[in-house]
């Protein structure tokens, strides 16, 4: 049988689609291209489309013999949901709330969910655990928490099991540099930085350097996009062995200071990342990062790679692929 995978044209699906297909799954990718790259689905089958119209789901699910669903299509960006909230809720809940039906219409009784910690907003007790009061700070973050709730009905309702995974600072590359992401859609972190040390960008402003943290920048909890790919895998068979429906945090459970990531991709590139001091941001939480023990109990995951691993993938993404998949 067949994984669907949406949004497989985007950043954390590509590598997941990838990684299933190179351990013999059958995948097929949909995805409207609006964020994704036709180049990042590599050769795997993509059906362009929209995830909210039910016809093309069905038709999709049909064809290719889809039993389980990934769903990562969705917007991403926090601070763009401030300004355009409708648009997240449209897309991000509206249009997975046809998707789940038009699914399940056709017969998908599995759906492994993209969701994020912004559903906590800024945690009160760290590690942050799964039954830490869901808290979002933001359109992005309540639209995460909506689905989640949707999911729970569609089990309580029509018998469709979920595994939610709440991903921290996802950031990284395929480690040969051959896949990786869109940097024109993002301002998280890591490649910001890769960003500064190409000379795409002014230097990279260090936002709070007197935090109550070792080197007193804001320390946050990066998983590479490899380590993500492999919860889904791992989501997937919990599924298949009929694990009942879960949410589960993905972190490294080590969090990491913005200057340690400076330091990590000084030593990537071998050249000082250009950089000035900032006072703090309004509301930036000192430190975030994961409580992960579910994931290894319930998932049998554990992250393989460090920070030094998740900043030099995307140096070989970003150095060799400047204009990212240039499409």
């Amino acid at each position: 049988m067949t994984i669907l995978v949406t949004g497989g044209a985007g950043y954390i699906g590509s590598h997941t689609a990838r990684l299933l297909a190179e351990r013999g799954r059958d995948v097929v990718l949909l995805d409207s291209l609006e964020r994704g790259h036709r180049r990042a689905a590599r050769d795997l089958p993509l059906v362009v489309g929209d995830i909210a119209d039910g016809a093309t789901v069905r038709s999709v699910v049909a064809d290719h013999h889809v039993d389980a669903l990934v769903h990562f299509a969705a917007y991403k960006a926090a601070g763009e949901s401030m300004e355009h909230p409708g648009r997240y809720f449209r897309n991000n809940v509206g249009a997975t709330a046809a998707l789940l039906e038009a699914a399940g219409e056709a017969g998908v009784e599995r759906v492994v969910f993209s969701s994020s910690a912004a559903v906590y907003g800024t945690p009160e007790v760290l590690p942050v655990t799964e039954d830490a009061p869901i808290a979002a700070e933001n359109p992005y973050g309540e639209s995460k928490a909506l689905v989640e709730r949707m999911l729970a009905w569609t089990d309580r309702t029509a018998g469709t099991r979920s595994v939610s995974l709440r991903y921290f600072n996802a950031a990284g590359a395929w480690p040969d540099g051959s896949l990786g992401e869109d940097w024109s859609l993002t301002t998280n972190l890591v490649p910001v930085v890769m960003k500064a040390l190409l000379g795409r960008r002014p230097p990279l402003e260090v936002f709070g350097t007197d935090y109550p943290t070792p080197d007193g920048t804001a320390i946050r909890d990066y998983v590479h996009v490899l380590d993500l790919a492999e919860a889904h895998a791992a989501a997937l068979a919990y599924l298949e062995e009929g694990g009942a429906s879960t949410v589960v945090n993905l972190g490294t459970g080590v969090g990491s200071s913005v200057r340690q990531v400076l330091d990590a991709a000084e030593r990537a590139a071998g050249r000082e990342v250009p950089h000035t001091l900032a006072p703090r941001r309004p509301g930036d939480p000192s430190a975030v990062y994961a409580d992960n023990r579910r994931a290894a109990e319930i998932l049998g995951w554990e992250p393989r790679f460090a920070l030094d691993d998740v900043v030099a993938s995307a140096w070989a993404w970003h150095s060799s692929h400047p204009d990212g998949h240039g499409d």
